[in-house]
């Protein structure tokens, strides 16, 4: 399956080469390959000259694995083993470590300690809904601040939800100007004894049903944690908004991973609908996991049928067949008839052959399954039956290639099959988003699980977007 002149080609060398890219975010439904994409994107513009850092915020170890290092945390670590003149380093997010250093940062020593001991915001800072994608924002906002890297890729939390971390300015927001949150603040603004008499009221309303469901200590905490943190909420709603814009930059471009399978297009098409919506710069549509085949002529419908002539042949008894091609006597009892029988039989194989190119089935479609070459060697257990076997050999070899070759053949008509689904739904994908730029990234074999493949995979993604 190759890219047509329905979708545009999205070329990844020239966005990778350029100086002015300076983020690049990988986005995507789950299990579609962000982390490989983005490690491999990484690979690829270190090995040709960029000083790049790879940040992922998914908690699989997968990149730390594939990359060569131990373990990935806050910090970005070097990675060996690249081939060419650029760098290349990988991190990925902890949430809780990058709220620690933001209370670091911006609150003096003893309101820091004070925070970092409160109940609340260890719960906060570990768990909260939104926490992970906001920690994202503030973390490539940091990195971006530091201008050590002349390339950054974000590889995003799979999400149903979709693009969560573009929400999270909004949903900090909305938390620190709550209702609940300006009255928990209210008393430490007014402080004193007007401060006092003002929580007694405004908290025995809420300590009557919140102090039975949350607890009095609870109240308690989230009312200290607000005071402390309250010089600080205007500095989270500020740098929110600062990366929010950043996102929105020329220099920051989004990539969209899918798998050719319905539901991952369907969610790839919201994905480009919501970046579209929110003026985010895409850059296109990484299609991953492409299936392909060394002998797309053959269709599905012509293997099928030239493997049912096959196995047709084999129900009629071919040691007698053979023993009256080769000039045999008719055994006694056997009619004329019978003979006749074989005769056409016995030459209806190479017509086949030479109908739907089956001498050839062995060689090309073992290159077009070679996932499925298990079950061909199943089928050639045939061949190691015993000297002694009432079968001649003859006989025997030529079974067994019968069978490997229907074998092979229905093999090639599933991938077919498989091929066209994946062409179909991209097509659909494509009339919905002709503007968005495709590049297909062929499957290989096996995982990835070190540069090599990481290499492999960037070459494939590199050459994606050329059309044939």
């Amino acid at each position: 399956m190759t890219l047509d002149s329905a979708a545009a080609p999205l070329e990844i060398d020239p966005l990778l080469d350029d100086p002015a890219t300076r983020i690049v975010v990988c986005c995507g439904s789950g299990g579609v390959g962000k982390t490989t994409t983005a490690a491999a994107l990484g690979v690829r513009a270190a090995e040709r000259g960029r000083k790049v850092v790879v940040l992922t915020i998914d908690p699989a170890r997968r990149l730390a694995q594939s990359m060569g290092i131990d373990s990935l945390d806050n910090t970005p670590r070097r990675v060996k083993g690249v081939e060419g003149p650029g760098e290349l380093h990988a991190m990925m997010l902890d949430m809780k470590r990058t709220f620690d250093e933001i209370v670091e940062a911006h609150a003096d020593p003893d309101r820091a300690r004070a925070i970092l001991e409160n109940p609340f915001y260890q719960s906060l800072s570990a768990g909260f809904a939104g926490t992970q994608e906001y920690m994202a924002m503030e973390k490539l906002g940091q990195l971006r601040a530091r201008d050590d890297w002349d390339l950054i890729i974000v590889d995003t939390p799979p999400s149903r939800s979709a693009l969560d971390f573009l929400d999270a300015p909004k949903r900090l927001g909305s938390f620190l100007d709550g209702k609940f949150i300006r009255l928990l603040m209210a008393p430490a603004k007014m402080g004193g004894r007007a401060g006092m008499k003002f929580l007694n009221v405004g908290m025995s309303m809420m300590t009557g049903t919140l102090g039975k469901l949350l607890g009095g200590q609870f109240l308690r905490d989230v009312q200290t944690f607000i005071t402390a943190m309250d010089t600080m909420f205007g500095g989270f709603r500020t740098r929110a908004d600062a990366t929010y814009r950043l996102l929105q930059a020329p220099g920051t471009a989004f990539l969209v991973v899918a798998a050719p399978e319905r539901d991952a297009l369907r969610e790839a098409a919201y994905f480009v609908e919501r970046l579209a919506a929110e003026e985010m710069p895409l850059a296109g549509l990484v299609l991953n996991r492409v299936h392909g085949s060394g002998a797309a002529r053959l269709s599905a419908e012509r293997a099928r049928a030239a493997a049912e002539n096959l196995e047709d042949g084999r129900i009629v008894d071919q040691e007698a067949g053979n023993a009256q091609s080769r000039g045999s006597a008719v055994p006694d009892g056997s009619s004329p008839e019978a003979s006749e029988t074989h005769e056409p039989l016995e030459a209806a194989v190479p017509v086949v052959a030479a109908d739907s190119v089956v001498p050839a089935a062995p060689a090309v479609l073992a290159d077009s399954v070679v996932p499925a070459a298990p079950h061909a060697s199943d089928e050639s257990d045939v061949s190691t039956l015993p000297a002694a076997s009432a079968v001649p050999e003859s006989v025997a070899s030529v079974t067994t290639v019968e069978q490997l070759t229907a074998g092979l053949l229905r093999l090639h008509a599933e991938r077919m099959q498989v091929l066209a689904r994946e062409e179909r739904t991209r097509d659909r994908f494509t009339a919905l988003h002709p503007e968005v730029a495709v590049a297909e990234v062929p499957a290989l074999p096996g995982d990835v699980h070190d540069l090599a493949g990481l290499r492999a995979i960037a070459d494939r993604l590199a050459a994606g977007g050329t059309t044939s």
